[in-house]
């Protein structure tokens, strides 16, 4: 399927095509939605390892005279402590607005061996507003650079770690949440242990134009096969992960969505973040709604905007992702309830239209993690 004038295309898109992609429009870019098919490609991925085209994704830079610059700057809007980040190693975060609001999450690295830089990774619907958003508050001498001539390759599965390293033996020394420049036949790339499918694996920044030579080359692995946007959607739900625009937005805290541990114990000390009174707040005393899980009965999905009501009918919160979850076996739905009836194991009611589900609240992780973490003292 050719993609409209209109859309913007990745490095990747003529391998895609050639591999029979069905292509959809997705934050401005024709990306692929699925090759084999969602389910096929969802239980590869948790079998064995699948290579994603994540290169819509917002690559970038912050550029200063050292690290403690740039990681000050970053933390103007990120309520993570940075400031401690070693050399080579990442962390989770978002931006926040002014009333506590997630503008986006991201990921933040502190490569090993460059001293006043810090990369960043973010949301591809939320790039531009990301860029404009840390711009006006960067100090002089700081400075942000977004990396257009790059791609950005995830290759994700229990057996990511054995394919990558025929060609990059390197790769077994990273532990989750670690990264740093490696080579890849021949091929200058940025490797980390990382990823958005709650299965260990890898994120590589590519030059753009030598994309389409590395995903080749991983497509050849004997375990590896093409997975596509589809299959993304279901395995980070499966994991309890959040979508920005479903399932975190500008309205929504940190608190509320359960991604506290991603604010450093330093920040909540100094309250000294975007929407701090709003979030310490609901820290000391709790937040009106809750995310949750539901686990639902029957065979039938759940999808993003439908109803949640408690056992006398009434409207307690609303579903925000929400789908059939192939490891698992059953349709699964994560969303929002008032904090007074977020306790698992409660009963509800999904209502969309006059379709209704019964369900029951759970954790929004509905797969153990497979992540390869360091041992401790190692």
């Amino acid at each position: 399927m050719a993609a409209p004038h209109d859309l913007k295309k990745t490095p990747l898109f003529a391998l895609h095509e050639r591999l029979g992609a069905r292509m959809v429009p997705f934050a401005g870019y024709a990306m692929p939605v699925q090759f084999e098919g969602i389910i096929a490609e969802h239980r590869h991925t948790r079998e064995s390892a699948s290579l994603f085209d994540v290169s819509h994704m917002g690559q970038a830079s912050l550029i200063g005279p050292d690290w403690e610059t740039v990681a000050a700057a970053m933390e103007r809007l990120n309520p993570a402590a940075l400031l401690k980040l070693k050399p080579g190693h990442m962390r989770y975060g978002f931006l926040l607005n002014d009333t506590g609001g997630i503008i986006d999450d991201l990921m933040v690295t502190r490569p090993p061996h460059e001293d006043g830089r810090l990369m960043v990774v973010f949301n591809a619907s939320r790039k531009d507003v990301d860029a404009e958003a840390l711009s006006a508050v960067l100090p002089d001498g700081v400075e942000l650079v977004m990396h257009e001539d790059r791609a950005l390759l995830a290759l994700q599965g229990p057996k990511a770690e054995a394919a990558l390293a025929r060609h990059c033996p390197e790769a077994t020394d990273l532990y989750f949440m670690e990264a740093a420049p490696a080579e890849i036949a021949g091929i200058d790339v940025f490797l980390s242990r990382s990823g958005y499918t709650g299965e260990d694996g890898f994120e590589i920044s590519v030059p753009a134009d030598r994309a389409e030579e590395l995903a080749e080359l991983l497509l050849n692995e004997p375990e590896v096969k093409p997975a596509g946007l589809g299959a993304r959607d279901t395995l980070r739900l499966e994991a309890g992960l959040c979508l920005y625009g479903n399932d975190i937005d500008e309205t929504t805290s940190p608190v509320e969505a359960a991604l506290t541990w991603a604010i450093g114990k330093r920040r909540r000390e100094a309250g000294d973040f975007p929407g701090a009174a709003r979030i310490l707040k609901e820290l000391a005393e709790g937040p009106a709604r809750k995310r949750v899980g539901f686990a639902i009965e029957g065979r039938a999905p759940v999808r993003a905007g439908a109803e949640v009501l408690n056992e006398a009918g009434e409207v307690i919160g609303r579903v925000t992702s929400g789908g059939f979850a192939p490891t698992v076996g059953t349709p699964i739905a994560m969303g929002y309830v008032a904090a007074d009836h977020a306790e698992r194991g409660a009963p509800v009611t999904l209502r969309a239209g006059r379709r209704e589900a019964t369900a029951t609240v759970t954790t929004p992780m509905f797969t153990k993690p497979g992540y390869k973490r360091r041992p401790k003292g190692k």
